[in-house]
């Protein structure tokens, strides 16, 4: 304890469970073993935040930095959302967590693997446990729709996707928006003329509150 602490009768700011949860969170090496370039846990999130995004995994350019959607994909989900990278990366507002923390590497084909079931298996609830209940959580990828959306997720991404009503306004499930998925978006044109709007909306109306 510092001499001021100790003359004005204070005790000591004592770290919040959820920064402790975030400390052991960040020193994680479970899946250290499955990891081709390493662990590195990323997660963006706050005691304050009032829009989730769920995601699958970190990709390897957000592994190099530490930042999430930091990349073309991260270019294009802000699109959708209609915000900048100014009011993305402010953790006051907004929560980014993935459900694994850590790049989980390639498979044969050069495509991400999906996200290693350990990290949420260890992780996810607790970190939710001391996280706020949220206005507004982004599902982005069925891996994300199936943990959160339990039971009521559809039999496919599209099902689900297509059912946003379903679980509005507290939900809205997101297919990926890695330019790979170019071709699904122009095969359902209802994403952009009827989800996107909505979603616009709803990422002002939680953000601006």
């Amino acid at each position: 304890m510092s001499e001021l602490a100790i003359a004005d009768g204070l005790e000591p700011l004592r770290p919040s469970a959820l920064e402790v949860l975030l400390k052991d969170i960040r020193a994680c090496r479970l899946c250290a073993p499955h990891l081709p370039h390493g662990p590195r846990p990323v997660l963006h999130v706050s005691s304050t935040a009032r829009l989730c995004i769920v995601s699958q995994a970190p990709g390897l350019k957000v592994h190099e930095t530490g930042l999430s959607f930091n990349d073309r994909s991260g270019d294009r989900l802000r699109e959708w959302m209609g915000i900048g990278r100014e009011a993305f990366y402010d953790e006051s507002k907004v929560a980014i967590a993935a459900m694994a923390f850590c790049f989980p590497g390639y498979n044969t084909k050069g495509h991400d693997l999906p996200p290693r079931r350990e990290c949420a298996a260890k992780w996810r609830a607790r970190l939710f446990e001391r996280l706020p209940e949220f206005p507004l959580t982004l599902l982005v990828g069925s891996h994300a729709q199936t943990w959160h959306l339990r039971q009521q997720a559809k039999g496919t991404l599209t099902e689900t996707v297509r059912a946003w009503t379903d679980y509005a306004p507290r939900h809205i499930p997101l297919p990926h928006p890695s330019w790979r998925n170019s071709g699904w978006l122009n095969k359902h044109p209802w994403f952009e003329t009827e989800l996107l709007p909505y979603l616009r909306r709803r990422v002002f109306e939680t953000l601006s509150w």
